[in-house]
């Protein structure tokens, strides 16, 4: 058996941008992502601080010490620039697996995005 099991969280950043022409996703940060072990095209859960609004997407890579944050396509309507948002992921593992486990959190500036 399998148990899905939090993995990684970017903890309070701030929405450079909501582009709802672009075909899906979120653009994170390169040097965010590999801080948070998320990796391009994983399944990520957005919680929005601002107004409640919780959904799922998947990642691809932005510039990296950019500190952008980029919501893309329908998921962009869930966000305003300058919301604050948590990035979310988990992963499968056996609950012997999980015992042990740790996941990875970060803590960037809420101001600029960048890990300092």
């Amino acid at each position: 058996m399998l148990i899905e099991v939090f993995k990684s969280k970017i903890h309070r950043v701030r929405v450079t941008e909501s582009d709802l022409n672009y075909i899906g996703s979120i653009t994170i940060d390169e040097e965010l992502l590999e801080a948070s072990g998320i990796i391009v095209g994983e399944r990520v859960y957005i919680v929005n601080v601002n107004n409640g609004e919780r959904f799922d997407t998947y990642a691809i890579k932005g510039k990296r010490k950019s500190g952008e944050v980029c919501l893309n396509g329908p998921a962009a309507r869930r966000v305003q620039k300058n919301d604050i948002i948590i990035i979310m992921s988990y992963a499968q593992m056996t609950p012997e697996e999980a015992k042990t486990f740790q996941p990875k959190i970060i803590f960037p500036n809420e101001q600029t995005n960048l890990l300092t």
